[in-house]
């Protein structure tokens, strides 16, 4: 993504996982996991909205960490529909959280970020992890797999769910759906299809500003 880009092969279930790595200029204040498009149709963690998602989590000072899923560039195995998917971001995960303990963050804040078959993956792996005991701090979902062929869960309330009006490959509808009986708001960005083409710039500032620090109220 940058110059600063570390290149990284992480030990995961069933072999190595492929993983780029960006820090933030200053001091570090939290971890991200982003999740990629579907890889039988070209997704990469080199996705243009995967990238975007990192450059946004990056200008709000998270260390990055941006794998590649299963028989993708050199991460281990194939395909496996989601299911060892979020196995092996579960490992990226608590690796994350093990190097930041390691350099002084005992419970760093932690999001999770996907796009489209990505977003069912970290649905996924936030309820594991919820179930665990040890939840991510926020969850941001584009272009959200919300199609029969995908059995989503519900997500916390304060998700981030960013979709495009014209979405050729997830009609909006049905993203209207799925987040309904959860009184889930979705941001729709005019004009945007799937990918976001002309939009990703717009889609960084929206994922900036919703998840930016925001200051205490003075009181007194």
């Amino acid at each position: 993504m940058n110059a600063g880009t570390q290149l990284l092969l992480v030990d995961g279930p069933i072999g190595k996982i492929d993983v780029a790595l960006d820090r933030p200029a200053g001091a570090a204040r939290g971890i991200a996991v982003v999740a990629h498009p579907h890889p039988l149709y070209g997704g990469t963690r080199d996705n243009k909205v995967a990238q975007t998602l990192a450059r946004a989590l990056l200008a709000l000072g998270h260390v990055v960490w941006r794998p590649n899923f299963r028989g993708v560039g050199a991460t281990a195995g194939v395909h496996d529909e989601g299911r060892g998917e979020t196995d092996d971001l579960l490992e990226v995960v608590r690796r994350a959280r093990e190097q930041a303990a390691a350099e002084g963050a005992a419970s760093p804040p932690l999001v999770l970020a996907g796009f489209s078959f990505g977003t069912d993956v970290q649905i996924r792996v936030a309820e594991r992890l919820r179930a665990a005991g040890a939840p991510a701090q926020r969850l941001v979902l584009v272009g959200t797999a919300a199609t029969e062929r995908y059995a989503l869960g519900d997500v916390p309330a304060d998700t981030l769910v960013v979709h495009g009006e014209h979405d050729e490959v997830v009609p909006l509808q049905g993203v209207f759906d799925w987040a309904r009986p959860q009184s889930l708001p979705v941001i729709v960005v005019p004009g945007a299809e799937h990918f976001f083409h002309r939009r990703l710039t717009l889609l960084k500032r929206i994922v900036v500003d919703a998840l930016a620090p925001r200051a205490e109220p003075e009181t007194g």
